[in-house]
């Protein structure tokens, strides 16, 4: 079992700059990929980006950019810096832990309860 607790999600304005944090109960360099994945109300989850631990990283095409996700293997945690946000950004953003390669390929493992992102004016 893998328990993620994320931070960070709040009120920004357009233009604006957030930063996602995802702790991990277990240490982030041992779990396959670790990423992020957001859902707007009416929408399905989508990929937001996702890295490997071998560092492979990926990019949602609507973030490409504006979005970087990062690891700190001794915190054990996952970050999602967001720039240049835009309304359409808003979401619940979820962390997401994947042990092995069949669960990073279908999105799925464990996620993290999520935290909201509201980007108006």
């Amino acid at each position: 079992q893998v328990q993620l607790v994320e931070s960070g999600g709040g009120l920004v304005q357009p233009g604006g700059s957030l930063r996602l944090s995802c702790e991990s109960s277990v240490s982030v360099f041992t779990i396959y990929a670790m990423g992020w994945f957001r859902q707007a109300p009416g929408k399905q989850r989508e990929l937001v980006a996702t890295m490997t631990s071998g560092d492979i990283k990926r990019y949602g095409d609507s973030v490409k950019g504006r979005f970087t996700i990062s690891r700190d293997n001794n915190k054990n945690t996952l970050y999602l810096q967001m720039d240049s946000l835009k309304p359409e950004d808003t979401a619940v953003y979820y962390c997401n832990a994947a042990p092995n390669y069949h669960d990073y390929a279908s999105f799925r493992g464990f996620w993290g309860q999520g935290t909201q992102v509201t980007v108006s004016s």
